[in-house]
């Protein structure tokens, strides 16, 4: 534990504190990331930094942004004979048009969870004669894995292993945020884990082309309050792009990863919840992987629908906190979630309602 104990001091948490304190800057902060966010919560850093600094929650959860119309694909595609439909378990709850895959797996469909895409491989490899489907969601830090697993199903001359590509692609969606018009947002906190692999240079657009201070930040306490300190000390000067995760980002990332990525994947449009259709943010399968995209398949669609009265998409854009959608906490709670911000386990709402009480 040497190397998180020494980012956990409580001594330097509080002297970190006292240097924002000090300051007197007062700034509106997007947490991108939604592991930022949940680790803002859990540590109880939002109400010590208040209000001086006010922190709100941006579309870095790829479950949450994830769109109704492309939920209800996949929900569509798991009812299919002989598919067996491989995902992450926090895409288990997120509720569509027609339910949850949840609910899909009590109808009859055989959905399994997840921890790797290599599993969807094991499972291809021991049940030969069904359409094995592994559901791809997740932004660039999930994505080279899942083409690593099918470069080793191509390998192997596997055929019987499908992909449904909802893969994001985290700079397109800031920029996106960035031309917003009524976005108050005086800097970004930016993911660590994105940042790993494409490294740091991604985001140098967000200073140069919008005057917009970032900084890439770490996961724990002192990365947080680092990060925030060098966010307000560039308030009312020359905005920059900082690095403050500098042990694990790089300047041009895994290029390895990012080169496997695109082996087997390109770039494409794609739906954000709270967002709509950005140019250039999603990844699907390149041509020559055509036959093994499951998005493809003909699947009867519903006109897909929000869930009534949701505000998911505000809270991922910073429109709103949490409090402000009228279900949270009355009919929106982590048992009975009604949009994907209540499910996922890096979702803002899920974040306030587990650890910053319920009407905050």
């Amino acid at each position: 534990m040497r190397y998180l104990d020494e980012f956990r001091r409580k001594d330097l948490a509080r002297a970190w504190l006292d240097a924002i304190r000090c300051l007197g800057v007062r700034a509106r902060l997007m947490e991108v990331c939604g592991t930022h966010t949940m680790a803002i919560s859990r540590n109880g850093l939002r109400p010590l930094l208040a209000p001086l600094v006010d922190l709100v929650s941006g579309p870095g959860c790829p479950v949450c942004v994830t769109d109704d119309a492309d939920i209800d694909r996949a929900l569509a595609v798991a009812l299919l004979p002989d598919v067996i439909m491989v995902t992450f378990g926090d895409m288990m709850r997120v509720p569509g048009s027609m339910g949850t895959l949840a609910d899909a797996a009590t109808r009859g469909a055989r959905v399994q969870v997840a921890y790797s895409p290599m599993e969807a491989l094991q499972a291809a490899r021991r049940e030969p004669q069904s359409r094995v489907v592994f559901l791809g969601v997740g932004f660039e830090t999930t994505a080279p894995a899942v083409a690593a697993a099918f470069l080793a199903a191509r390998k192997e001359g596997l055929d019987n292993l499908f992909l449904l590509c909802l893969h994001k692609l985290v700079p397109p969606a800031l920029r996106a945020l960035a031309e917003t018009e009524g976005l108050e947002v005086d800097g970004f906190l930016l993911p660590g884990h994105v940042s790993s692999v494409i490294g740091s240079e991604a985001y140098s657009f967000l200073p140069r082309d919008y005057g917009i201070p970032c900084v890439v930040a770490g996961f724990e306490t002192l990365d947080i309050l680092a990060a925030i300190h060098r966010l307000l000390m560039m308030q009312g000067g020359k905005a920059s792009l900082e690095v403050e995760y500098s042990r694990a980002v790089r300047p041009q990332g895994n290029r390895k990863a990012v080169e496997t990525m695109y082996a087997v994947m390109r770039v494409c449009d794609a739906a954000w919840r709270g967002l709509g259709v950005i140019e250039g943010s999603g990844l699907a399968l390149r041509d020559e992987w055509a036959e093994f995209d499951a998005g493809r398949w003909e699947v009867e669609l519903p006109d897909s629908r929000p869930s009534r009265g949701c505000r998911c998409g505000d809270v991922l854009t910073g429109r709103i906190k949490p409090a402000g959608c009228p279900l949270f906490a009355v009919t929106c709670n982590p048992d009975h979630p009604v949009g994907p911000c209540m499910v996922s386990s890096e979702g803002t709402c899920a974040s306030y309602y587990l650890y910053e009480g319920e009407r905050n």
